[in-house]
């Protein structure tokens, strides 16, 4: 199937019905008392996993770009609390200006600086986008994807402590994929830098395939890597950091990466799962108890692409020591340092 045809066949995610999420939700604790902020939650797993913390009884802050798409997601979880809620609301999110990043973490701080936030949820993506810098110079996928979220923690770090020091523990989830074990191997030092634009071109061969899905590739992995290498430094702390990837989940991810050109095909979304069931790994992570820092949580089904949350061990790229170092100095010469972190 070539890009003009399946840019006309895949305009909106596909409807698939869920199979497991009613048991898993019945399952997830009550929340009341704990905040959550989530980025990326217009749609798809984001929105599962805001509409479902709410309902538990979370404070919910929804990090998004300001849109109709951000008003329209916040009125459905209001619906879930009643319109005059004070338990969720909006922030202008915008993952691409390292303006608005901490423009944002400056009001999420301020607002859960007295209460402290019990979980940051790093949701957020895009997929296989075109070769094109943001107006910080980096990459569209690895500032979207990485580099605006680790400023983002770094700059709410304080509210995390705070939420350790009222209930005992805070999280901070990243959510990979499996395009992690993709094309492109271990992380490479150039897709961290201020090449936007340069890295490879617009190359895109079925699934996974071409230089699109290689800095995809770089983003997920550098999601799984960075839970790591956080991890390594949160001992002691109360804060851990875990990781979870939906498998094949279908949201609008793919609508908007097949409408930028990088499906070639979407052939392989005959075998998704719902968004729901996609978010179960990534709820795992947020909120459910037992769980220890540097867990990855993914589907237990063939290829890990449906099926129900489980506890993977972590493949040998995600697991890479010198990959811990180089993406930990990257990020902080994009973004300034963690000062928690500095000896």
């Amino acid at each position: 199937m070539g890009s003009s045809s399946s840019k006309s066949s895949y305009k909106e995610p596909k409807k698939i019905e869920s199979v497991h999420f009613a048991e898993f939700e019945n399952d997830v604790p009550d929340m009341s008392g704990k905040t959550i902020a989530i980025t990326g939650c217009t749609s798809g797993t984001g929105l599962v996993a805001a509409k479902t913390c709410a309902k538990k009884g979370a404070r919910v802050y929804m990090l998004n770009r300001s849109s109709s798409r951000a008003e329209a997601a916040e009125a459905e979880v209001r619906t879930i609390l009643g319109d005059s809620s004070n338990k969720v609301s909006t922030i202008n999110c915008d993952l691409q200006s390292f303006n608005s990043v901490r423009e944002a973490a400056k009001q999420l701080l301020n607002e859960t600086r007295a209460n402290g936030l019990d979980v940051i949820c790093n949701n957020a993506g895009v997929m296989a986008l075109e070769d094109k810098a943001t107006e910080d110079g980096y990459d569209v996928q690895m500032q979207t994807n990485h580099l605006s979220h680790f400023l983002l923690n770094k700059e709410i770090f304080p509210s995390l402590l705070k939420a350790v020091e009222l209930r005992g523990e805070a999280r901070i989830v990243n959510h990979s994929s499996l395009a992690r074990k993709g094309p492109g191997g271990i992380l490479q030092a150039k897709y961290f830098g201020k090449n936007g634009g340069n890295l490879g071109g617009n190359g895109s061969s079925m699934f996974f395939g071409g230089a699109r899905w290689v800095r995809y590739h770089m983003t997920k992995l550098a999601n799984s890597v960075y839970t790591q290498a956080l991890n390594d430094r949160l001992e002691g702390t109360g804060v851990i950091a875990v990781c979870a990837a939906p498998g094949l989940a279908a949201t609008n991810l793919q609508v908007t990466t097949n409408a930028d050109g990088g499906m070639n095909s979407t052939w392989i979304m005959r075998w998704a799962q719902s968004a729901e069931d996609g978010t179960m790994p990534l709820l795992t992570a947020m909120v459910m108890p037992g769980v220890k820092g540097g867990d990855f949580y993914e589907p237990q089904g063939t290829g890990a692409m449906t099926g129900k949350a489980d506890k993977v061990s972590l493949d040998s790229l995600s697991a890479d020591k010198d990959s811990r170092t180089l993406l930990w100095s990257a990020s902080e010469e994009a973004v300034g340092e963690w000062r928690e972190f500095k000896k």
